[in-house]
């Protein structure tokens, strides 16, 4: 080999510069061998490709599907994450590896993002043959139909053809623990198949930091002030926390996850029929607390579970057919179980999620919720909705609340504040639409607003009454239409009042306007979603398949969101 220098003294460069280039290059021959030496070296290892498909009403799969992903990088897949709105039923027979992470809401439908590729699975799909998947639900087994729109998909892929690689895991709402276990195992089993992984790796899920779920920020109660008149069928409460010094932040349109306790004379009628004095020791997800404690702040005494109902060997035909409790199935048994057993067949106490009714802009450290506080009688003895009842009765005594803050990025006022926003928010719904109007108020947003906006009557039921008024006054609520359904002989309600300015909806509609509903999902929002078919027919002009796509077209591109329970 010749010893000429790399670099001719002809080249461009100075003595000095070309004395350190041959030496620099003389160096990388020397451990190299030749130039093309580290372009020969062995390729790096292909990635596999992977799916992960996310269905959510509230984000909360839409967050797994992340972790998923993070977690699929270090195992050897290059993970993409697709929001089921935006995938067909083509695209998935493509995918090969997938990931299905899904909620279901209401009575067992799916998420609004994932119901065109629902529909399409259901009703007929090509050749899923070379899809190799495993579903993940999310759900909560107060529910009938628990988990209903992951069995859907999980039936659905595989009567066409796809190969199951793990077992469905159906998760309740303490799903952290259960989801680990599930990603860790199928990621474990796409690995084994065709689709080259590296070695496994321990599952490295990443941890939540400050205040979260896992520990919750003790948040001073403000104010409980209930909005309803005298006279009014309904208690409806503004709920205000302090967030000073907690480091939690949120958006309009997100939704904030209060700890609850259990209603005190529920808990001493279930030590009654146990025959306790709430003093024993017992096991909880908090570890060893007294009976009492446990059933007030750790255990839930709702749906009795199915380790309750055979520990008590009491079967669930037994009981009240609808808003059976833990106290219904412990009045049903002939025995009764020792405060550990019973302590351990019931599941951990759920947070329970409210939107947020205040702009972070506009109330700079605090958070604000508006509450309707469930009471009713129901097979001889009085009821009471865990969460609302604590607010509206207990929780301002207590002088705090765990609560942290559950994002929801699938309801957003427009980014665009120039965006047109008709809103449906009837009752308690109208909670997200008064931070998205503080909002707006706050950065002087140029947008149109429109709210439709309906309750029982409106001497008594007209929440928010003076700050809507304000809000008109000073022109930030373009259009206010109310639906009070029991001020006359004929109930009026908000879907009659869209059909009544079909014309003027839709004109904002094509004029790029944003639609959003918020409130009773298996009532209310189909109501609303129906009026919503009718005016593109009507107003639109189109058939009813016209209608349905361009509905479908406002979904994909999110101009068209809904937070519904």
């Amino acid at each position: 080999m010749s010893s000429a220098p790399f670099i001719p003294d002809s080249a461009p460069f100075t003595a000095e510069q070309r004395a350190w280039l041959n030496g620099f290059l003389a160096g990388m021959f020397s451990r190299s061998g030749s130039p093309s030496a580290a372009s020969a070296a062995a390729p790096a290892a292909e990635l596999a490709p992977l799916t992960i498909l996310w269905g959510s009403q509230t984000g909360t799969a839409e967050g797994l599907a992340k972790q998923a992903a993070k977690e699929a990088g270090k195992r050897g897949f290059a993970p993409t994450i697709l929001d089921m709105a935006a995938t067909t039923a083509e695209q998935l027979a493509t995918a090969g590896n997938v990931l299905v992470i899904t909620s279901t809401y209401g009575d067992g439908e799916p998420p609004d993002n994932a119901k065109a590729l629902h529909t399409a699975l259901l009703n007929g799909a090509p050749s899923l043959a070379g899809v190799r998947y495993a579903v993940c639900g999310l759900g909560d087994t107060n529910y009938t139909l628990f988990n209903q729109c992951a069995k859907d998909f999980d039936a659905a892929i595989a009567k066409h053809g796809g190969a199951r690689v793990h077992d469905r895991a159906d998760c309740d709402t303490d799903y952290e623990a259960p989801f680990t276990t599930w990603l860790d195992q199928s990621l474990a089993a796409l690995g084994s198949g065709p689709a080259p992984a590296i070695a496994h790796q321990p599952s490295s899920i990443p941890h939540e930091t400050g205040y979260s779920k896992k520990n919750p920020f003790p948040a001073p109660l403000l104010t409980v002030r209930n909005l309803n008149a005298p006279g009014s069928a309904k208690e409806v409460n503004h709920v205000e926390f302090s967030l000073d010094g907690s480091g939690l932040t949120y958006e309009a349109g997100d939704a904030l996850a209060v700890i609850p306790q259990n209603c005190p004379e529920l808990v001493a009628a279930i030590l009654t029929a146990l025959g306790s004095d709430g003093e024993e020791a017992v096991t909880t997800p908090a570890g060893e607390v007294s009976l009492r404690l446990a059933l007030t702040a750790h255990l839930d005494l709702g749906k009795p579970t199915k380790d309750l109902l055979a520990l008590l060997d009491v079967s669930a035909e037994s009981l009240p057919p609808k808003g059976a409790d833990v106290l219904d199935a412990l009045n049903a048994a002939a025995t009764k179980p020792s405060p550990a057993a019973f302590a351990a067949a019931l599941k951990k106490l759920a947070p329970r999620l409210y939107s947020i009714s205040s702009s972070p802009k506009a109330h700079p450290g605090q958070v604000h919720l508006t509450v309707g506080a469930v009471r009713y009688d129901l097979h001889g003895r009085a009821r009471k909705g865990v969460c609302s009842t604590y607010l509206a009765e207990r929780a301002l005594a207590h002088g705090t609340a765990g609560v942290f803050v559950h994002s929801n990025k699938a309801f957003r006022p427009p980014a665009d504040p120039a965006t047109p926003m008709i809103m449906v928010g009837p009752g308690t719904g109208i909670a997200p639409f008064r931070a998205f109007l503080e909002e707006r108020a706050t950065t002087k947003a140029p947008g149109k607003n429109w709210l439709f906006f309906g309750d029982q009557k409106a001497a008594c039921d007209f929440l928010y009454q003076d700050e809507l008024t304000a809000l008109q006054t000073a022109g930030i609520l373009t259009r206010l239409d109310l639906a009070f359904s029991r001020d006359q002989a004929e109930k009026i309600y908000v879907q009659n009042r869209m059909i009544e300015q079909a014309a003027e909806l839709w004109a904002w509609l094509e004029a790029g306007a944003h639609f959003y509903v918020c409130g009773d999902a298996s009532r209310m929002a189909k109501d609303v979603d129906a009026a919503l078919h009718h005016i593109a027919e009507t107003a639109g002009g189109k058939s009813p398949e016209e209608a349905a796509a361009y509905i479908q077209a406002l979904r994909a591109a999110k101009r068209y969101q809904r937070d519904v329970y």
